[in-house]
């Protein structure tokens, strides 16, 4: 090896030409049908392994779910456990997806969608300008193939890779992003550093990946910013921003039914960043900048079904997960509740139930629970 490919080995892929053939396609790790979650091999909800582009197309998957453990934040570090928390750290549930069933919908999305772990995209552990074009490559691998890429974070200034990749495989102008954030992430720098958590939005728009009024941000509250300055910019740059001042004058159903007219304003295919920073900290302890008077798991979780549903979402990424911080498992299990409910959208979706805010009408009581 030479002295640059030892320099860039954590980039070097596993030589597989000693490994048994197999025809490609999605891996079940599991060796029963049931069984509980705290054993086996940990994959996402339990779902099948895929190694490679020819795994997901044979596979005819839908979804593939990849880690992409990066940690380069300011405030408390940990984000580059978040992935393997967000498979692993599931108490009580069995990790049977064929099972799960969303209770407000009556969906069970692993039926109606092929779901699957794509492992990790490979990262620099010291170096986030160097690991953003490997991100930015895994998340042009599964979208090339049709595949939804949701992502496991890892800190923020991933987007710049994830948001930036799907730009440029639909255009600039026909991505839209839904931000939920405690925080705007759109300084030009962080103590001098332009490749941060809390730099993404300014890179992608200084950059022309993406337009800055395709961006609609939700639940912004931290007493750290936006100055005026800051402000000023993201006006000039038409992003439409949702305070939590706002929610909580007008409530939130209303302020998600902006949304979605706002972000269909334009764009065609819509990408879902989630900072877990947007729920409050009694919900989400454990994460690495916490703000107090955030959004509810109960406001949260359904407008990531409602996005889902009713807007052509083509990735999407939950970020900020910081489990050394999470004595309760808090955190991790609304994280994994986000993406559920997402996936549930998806599958809504493919199923033709996109009426607004469907939900299911025994479930919500409108009407009586059948006799049998």
């Amino acid at each position: 090896m030479t002295d640059n490919g030892a320099e860039e080995a954590w980039r070097i892929p596993i030589d597989r030409a000693q490994a048994p053939s197999r025809e490609p396609g999605p891996i079940d790790l599991r060796r029963n049908f049931l069984q509980a979650a705290y054993t086996g091999i940990p994959t996402f909800m339990g779902t099948p392994v895929c190694l490679d582009p020819a795994d997901l197309r044979a596979g005819g998957v839908d979804v593939a779910v990849f880690g992409v453990p990066l940690d380069s934040s300011s405030g408390h570090r940990g984000a580059a456990y978040g992935p393997r928390a967000m498979r692993s750290d599931e108490r009580y549930l069995f990790n049977t997806p064929e099972l799960m069933l969303n209770a407000s919908t009556r969906v069970s999305p692993f039926s109606v969608l092929k779901v699957v772990d794509y492992g990790d995209a490979a990262i620099d552990i010291f170096s986030v300008e160097k690991s953003l074009p490997s991100i930015a490559s895994t998340v042009r691998e599964v979208a090339d193939t049709g595949a939804v890429p949701v992502i496991l974070g890892g800190d923020h200034s991933l987007m710049i890779a994830s948001v930036g990749a799907l730009a440029e495989l639909y255009g600039p102008d026909k991505i839209g992003v839904v931000h939920f954030d405690a925080h705007p992430d759109c300084h030009e720098h962080i103590f001098g550093h332009r490749i941060t958590h809390g730099t993404p939005i300014w890179r992608l728009i200084e950059e022309n990946r993406i337009p800055g009024k395709n961006f609609v941000q939700i639940g912004l509250r931290t007493p750290t910013g936006p100055d005026d300055q800051l402000m000023n910019w993201m006006r000039r740059n038409g992003l439409r921003t949702h305070f939590m001042t706002e929610i909580d004058r007008i409530g939130f159903p209303a302020v998600l039914d902006k949304v979605i007219e706002e972000v269909l304003d334009g764009p065609e295919f819509i990408y879902l960043s989630l900072d877990i920073d947007v729920l409050d900290p009694a919900y989400a302890p454990g994460t690495g900048t916490p703000e107090p008077g955030g959004l509810t798991p109960r406001e949260l979780f359904p407008a990531f079904r409602r996005l889902c549903a009713e807007t052509n979402v083509i990735g999407m990424d939950v970020v900020e997960v910081a489990p050394h911080l999470d004595p309760g498992y808090t955190t991790t299990m609304n994280a994994r509740r986000a993406i559920f409910e997402g996936l549930t959208g998806l599958a809504m979706r493919k199923s033709g139930l996109v009426s607004a805010g469907y939900l299911n009408p025994i479930a919500s009581g409108q009407v009586k629970f059948p006799l049998t």
